[in-house]
């Protein structure tokens, strides 16, 4: 297999191929650098504002499909977009032409007052008007979850999301409803795939994007020292934010086996470039008590980037998927040059920012158990805001319920400890119990003994404590109450529930 040194991609309708590219580079530098392209602004260069918002558009799964999906411009690397088309708010309309109905939506509804957020929400809207007719307002408020404004409000901005949909537009970027429409895009983007790894630079750094998990091990083996980048999400915070001269960079996203998310007789099966965007709704399909978590985690620009194994792999003792994928029995397949390892997801965490990972190795998927018969998988996070917010203290619980007692008890907390762990007390306090207050107090008490948390800027070590102790409780609350078949006991912020 050759290596090409070059990427192609195509920009608002026009293919573009670039050669020496540096690996670091994002696409907001590109775009307001290199192409006067300057709708796209730059309000945090982290992907918590919005306001550099864009789309990327990629062949979907089935004949003629078009996958249509916002994402952050600020913390996307420029390399990356190979294969993909990239549109802006620019690309929207030309000079000349009408407004498209997004945009002439935002100018009827006065969804703008400074403007400098308003091109990241139009692209946000553009998103959604390409890929849902009649959304709901709780869907459009998920789609602007990941836009702020500080001087027009949204209410104007959510009545621009409803009127869009009663203008008329013209052209494929006018028409509303299902992308897979367009098989001038289609073909357009398929010409541009091969099979071939990528590898370029800027003369000083490297960036190589393999083509197969057999390239990936035999390239990690080669540079250990490698900085391996999924979505982005957080690698694009070291240089944006800390300005680590990352090299080499190897990229997973060209790996289409990674990209997989497929039932087996295992479990479900993920793997390492596979998009939160696509992962959560085969999660849900077999733990729906898991829904709010993942409205919760992040925004959708961040969702459509982001990989649930780069969650994983991060290590951070306050990610939002590990404690519920730790107890549901999460195991993790580990990949070298010279075979596959796999481990229990709470052995590969051996101490902050540490993992059981050697030289050259990767976690190529994570298998997620499927819920035995009586069992519920629950997790409460618990963060200053609603949305886009870390987590202070998060409980995953997995519990069996059989003849009114508690089997098969899991307990992992995230923000308790220097990396997320189960709470080994409590789980043997709860284990063969009656499904009773007696049994969750007992639990409460042990749980105390399972962790010496922190204080930090999120949260003091009491009020951990405490937060530890009372989700044991609201676990108990939700598990009766789905035991008797009540109204669920966890009823959430803004009138969402469990």
């Amino acid at each position: 297999m050759a290596d090409v040194g070059c990427i192609r991609f195509v920009l608002d309708g026009e293919t573009v191929e670039l050669e020496s590219v540096d690996p670091t580079r994002t696409v907001l530098q590109y775009l307001r650098e290199d192409r006067n392209l300057c709708g796209t602004k730059e309000g945090c260069a982290e992907g918590d504002c919005g306001a550099c918002t864009v789309v990327l558009i990629e062949p979907g799964a089935r004949d003629a499909e078009l996958n249509v999906r916002a994402v952050n411009a600020c913390i996307q690397f420029l390399a990356t977009l190979d294969g993909k088309e990239l549109v802006t708010v620019e690309g929207l309309c030309r000079p000349g032409e009408p407004l498209h109905p997004v945009q002439q939506a935002m100018v009827e509804a006065h969804g703008s007052q400074c403007g400098f957020c308003t091109p990241g929400f139009v692209m946000s809207l553009f998103a959604l008007y390409k890929t849902q007719t009649e959304p709901s307002r709780t869907a459009i408020d998920d789609a602007l979850a990941g836009n702020l404004c500080r001087c027009t409000g949204y209410r104007p901005i959510v009545e621009a999301a409803k009127r869009m949909y009663e203008l008329n537009g013209s052209g494929w970027l006018g028409t509303a409803g299902s992308a897979g429409g367009s098989e001038h895009r289609y073909r357009q983007l398929k010409s541009l795939e091969h099979d071939d790894d990528i590898a370029l630079g800027d003369g000083q750094r490297r960036f190589f994007a393999p083509a197969s998990s057999e390239s990936l091990a035999a390239l990690l083996d080669a540079h250990p020292q490698a900085t391996l980048l999924a979505g982005g999400t957080d690698v694009g915070l070291w240089v944006t934010k800390q300005y680590r001269d990352l090299d080499p960079v190897i990229y997973l996203g060209r790996i289409r086996e990674l990209k997989e998310v497929a039932a087996t007789d295992d479990g479900l099966s993920i793997g390492a470039a596979a998009s939160m965007t696509d992962v959560v709704p085969a999660l849900l399909e077999h733990y729906p008590g898991l829904d709010e978590l993942f409205r919760r985690w992040a925004s959708p620009p961040i969702r459509n980037a982001a990989t649930l194994v780069g969650n994983i792999a991060n290590g951070s003792p306050i990610g939002d998927s590990m404690p519920a994928l730790m107890a549901a029995g999460t195991e993790l397949v580990l990949r070298s040059r010279e075979g596959r390892r796999r481990i229990a997801m709470e052995d590969f965490y051996l101490g902050y920012q540490e993992k059981d990972l050697k030289p050259g190795e990767f976690v190529e998927r994570v298998i997620v158990s499927l819920p035995a018969a009586g069992s519920l998988l629950r997790s409460y996070k618990i963060s200053k805001r609603f949305d886009q917010d870390i987590t202070a203290v998060c409980l995953g619980a997995s519990v069996r319920v059989e003849n009114n007692r508690l089997f098969d008890v899991r307990l992992a907390y995230g923000g308790m400890a220097a990396t997320v762990s189960r709470a080994r007390g409590a789980e043997t306090a709860l284990e063969g119990q009656p499904l009773e207050a007696a049994s969750f107090d007992a639990a409460m008490d042990a749980v105390e003994a399972d962790f010496t948390p922190l204080s930090d800027m999120r949260a003091s070590a009491d009020y951990r404590r405490v937060v530890s102790r009372n989700l044991l409780r609201r676990l108990f609350l939700d598990i009766t109450a789905f035991e008797t078949g009540a109204k669920p006991a966890g009823v959430y912020a803004y009138g969402r529930t469990g």
